[in-house]
């Protein structure tokens, strides 16, 4: 049971983006294409060892907004393996949907059960998101988006296209597809920015790595140059962006803050991290001094098994090798990838939304009970400590101590003045949901 309209339901599922949304993060499986049409369209997911799923869609199942279905078309998986997916839509008390899915599959029951709590959840509380976002604006916008390849830019552009937004991918290459344009990192084009609403600003080098001099210079310099260079020119565009939303990064407040609750009134700290921040975002002084309105989201660390610190972790974890980093007393803050998205949607869309905003789950957490949590969630031991020399010898002693033990207990304080609703404040039910474990 969901609770919107039936027909908001059905078109939900018909838009770009909603295979993505629903795609289950732990398993070893990538959206490579989406199906066009629910009538009569195909979507193709890549699987190990170079297998497709492609799933196509019957039109004569087609019965909007009541139903649609797909069945497995790809050999040799479909010579091998039964699989017709019926969805179903039912109106119920007039103001919620109940959402039915039927599988005629020789797949075991068990091994769907994760799957299938995962999608119902995400949909559910997606449809909750697109209704919260209606309070700051019920006007389609057409978003440009750097990194939008990302980890955070896949997730972004997916949930904007399904709440009925247009995105435009800004790629370094030549364009491939009719929602790409080319952008230049050091001269954007002037017609960049033509027909844009909102700029969401993604992309950079990873920070995990040896802290050598090259690739400090990799973060620095894929951070702040770009960012100038598109703030101006969202600036000197005629009838561009109204907004100019950045990435940015908790390691403002520097890497050794211990228990100090850190708000965005907070002053920077010390080390790389906090220099390249503070430059980071001054860089869309540009934007802000032409009158546009500019958010930069300091991110903790973004929770999702396809990805990030999450992604390198829970295959040890799963293999009952996982444990604290150090003595686990660092602080640990945390936010659950569509808690992330979230964020931005509501940077893009919330006029109230500016200046500096701490994109963390209100509850943080010692990297001990961190490990506890996620051994927990999947019902492994979490009993193996990694010495705090460990991340040393692959990130160096400058970059183990910007990110694998820094210690930093951030609070959100400008999304909770202003009564955001997060998704999963705690980290036992972020994690259960990312891995399908919800009730």
């Amino acid at each position: 049971m969901v609770q919107a309209p039936v027909d908001e339901v059905f078109d939900w599922h018909a838009r770009p983006g909603a295979f993505a949304r629903l795609a289950p993060p732990w398993q070893p499986v990538r959206p490579v294409a989406e199906a066009r049409s629910l009538r009569d369209g195909a979507a193709v997911l890549a699987l190990p060892g170079g297998l497709r799923w492609v799933a196509v869609h019957d039109p004569d199942a087609y019965d909007p907004p009541r139903r649609f279905a797909d069945r497995l078309a790809s050999p040799p998986l479909s010579s091998v393996l039964r699989w017709v997916h019926t969805h179903d839509f039912a109106a119920e008390n007039g103001r919620g949907t109940r959402v039915t899915d039927r599988v005629d599959t020789s797949v075991p029951d068990a091994a769907l059960t994760s799957m299938f709590a995962y999608r119902h959840a995400q949909l559910a509380d997606d449809l909750d998101a697109l209704r919260r976002s209606r309070a700051w604006g019920s006007e389609q916008v057409t978003v440009a988006v750097t990194g939008a390849g990302g980890l955070v830019g896949s997730a972004l552009t997916s949930l904007l296209t399904t709440s009925g937004h247009r995105v435009v991918r800004l790629v370094r290459g030549t364009p491939k597809r009719p929602d790409e344009r080319h952008w230049d990192l050091e001269r954007p084009a002037e017609d960049l920015f033509r027909g844009i609403d909102a700029v969401v600003h993604l992309a950079g080098a990873p920070l995990f790595g040896r802290f050598t001099d090259a690739h400090r210079a990799a973060i620095r310099d894929s951070r702040v140059g770009p960012t100038r260079a598109l703030a101006r020119r969202a600036a000197d565009t005629p009838d561009g962006p109204r907004v100019f939303v950045s990435a940015s990064g908790i390691g403002y407040y520097g890497a050794r803050r211990g228990d100090e609750v850190l708000t965005e009134d907070s002053p920077r700290g010390d080390g790389f991290l906090a220099d390249v921040v503070a430059d980071w975002e001054r860089a869309a002084a540009p934007a802000a001094e032409a009158g546009l309105r500019c958010v930069q989201v300091r991110t903790g660390i973004a929770q999702s098994p396809r990805g990030g610190a999450l992604g390198i972790q829970w295959p040890l974890f799963a293999a009952g090798l996982g444990g604290p980093i150090g003595d686990g007393r660092q602080w640990t803050s945390w936010i659950g990838l569509d808690d992330l998205t979230d964020i931005y949607l509501r940077a893009v869309l919330d006029a109230g939304l500016s200046g500096p905003v701490n994109a963390v789950a209100p509850h943080p957490v010692r990297g001990r009970v961190y490990a506890l949590v996620l051994g927990g969630v999947l019902r492994r031991p979490a009993l193996v400590p990694v010495p705090a020399w460990g991340p040393g010898l692959l990130l160096g002693t400058e970059g183990a101590k910007e990110t694998a033990l820094a210690d930093q207990r951030v609070r959100p304080e400008r999304l909770l003045a202003a009564g955001h609703h997060f998704r999963h404040p705690r980290l036992d039910t972020a994690l259960a949901h990312l891995f399908g474990r919800s009730r």
